[in-house]
């Protein structure tokens, strides 16, 4: 993969990441249901693309057991509370609250890696802070709007702390297996709470299931992984930032799904902190 195949890789997967929400919208069935069945389809579809490749995976160490089963608890959380956000709020509130998230990483890094913070990344934090205030219609979580949008910054809070479990558990499992591992704790976690759902599902959820859990989520991961093989991270997190333009716009298109101007300046706000921290990361590094 050459520099243009990997711009081109990374901008496919902040599509991917932005119609999670349709998907979510689409499937009639719990947010479990529907983080479950998005699980296991990835861990098929992971395992599948692993044998293609070669590749076997190895049972992980003892050691790096309880980062994985932390990361796979974190990701079961992100996802449901994500799911739950946008048959609440709607997709555009709930990818809006999700998109927080970068300001929490900043927060717990501090805490967690001892690492100093810098003005500029606490100025993130403010203006993300600020973006969501305008995205609220209202702090009354009577409110479906208030209420999903507290589901998105949740969503955020534990894709946050996912990323930084990822940040230890990469260094004890293989890359290509990590993801595939998790997905599979995920499916063990939340399967027996859903699990008579299933025999309800609509035949068309079979197929929204599968194309979450085979090209929102295995797909793109690997293009995730094989793009940072050419691109440095700063560069692929300022692309992956602009996954809540994609999924507002396919909201608008599809479902008719339009934002306030209040909350299109708030979303501005929170796109544009993200957008700006990655380019300044870059231009530092």
């Amino acid at each position: 993969m050459n520099s243009r195949q990997a711009t081109t890789a990374i901008h496919i997967t902040a599509v991917l990441f932005g119609l999670t929400g349709i998907f979510g919208e689409l499937i009639q069935a719990s947010a479990t249901l529907i983080t479950a069945g998005r699980a296991a389809f990835a861990t098929v579809a992971l395992l599948l693309f692993m044998a293609r490749t070669g590749h076997r995976p190895v049972r992980p160490a003892r050691r790096a057991l309880p980062v994985l089963l932390a990361a796979g608890v974190l990701l079961a959380i992100h996802w449901t509370t994500f799911f739950v956000a946008v048959k609440t709020g709607g997709i555009a509130v709930a990818t809006l609250g999700f998109a927080s998230f970068p300001a929490f990483i900043t927060l717990f890094e501090g805490f967690l890696f001892k690492e100093r913070t810098r003005i500029a990344e606490w100025a993130v934090v403010a203006l993300v802070t600020a973006g969501l205030a305008l995205v609220a219609p209202s702090f009354d979580f009577s409110d479906r709007a208030a209420a999903g949008l507290g589901w998105g910054v949740a969503s955020g809070l534990s894709f946050a702390l996912f990323t930084l479990a990822n940040r230890k558990a990469v260094g004890l499992v293989p890359a290509r297996e990590l993801a595939c591992w998790e997905n599979g704790v995920v499916v063990l976690l939340t399967l027996p709470w859903c699990l008579a759902e299933f025999t309800g599902l609509r035949a068309v959820d079979w197929v929204w299931l599968f194309m979450l859990g085979v090209f929102c989520t295995a797909l793109s991961h690997a293009l995730l992984v094989a793009s940072l093989a050419r691109l440095n991270a700063r560069t692929a997190g300022i692309v992956i930032a602009l996954e809540p333009v994609y999924a507002i716009l396919f909201a608008a298109l599809l479902f008719a799904q339009y934002p306030s101007v209040r909350a299109l300046a708030g979303g501005t706000l929170i796109i544009g902190a993200i957008v700006w921290s990655g380019w300044r990361r870059a231009a530092a590094d």
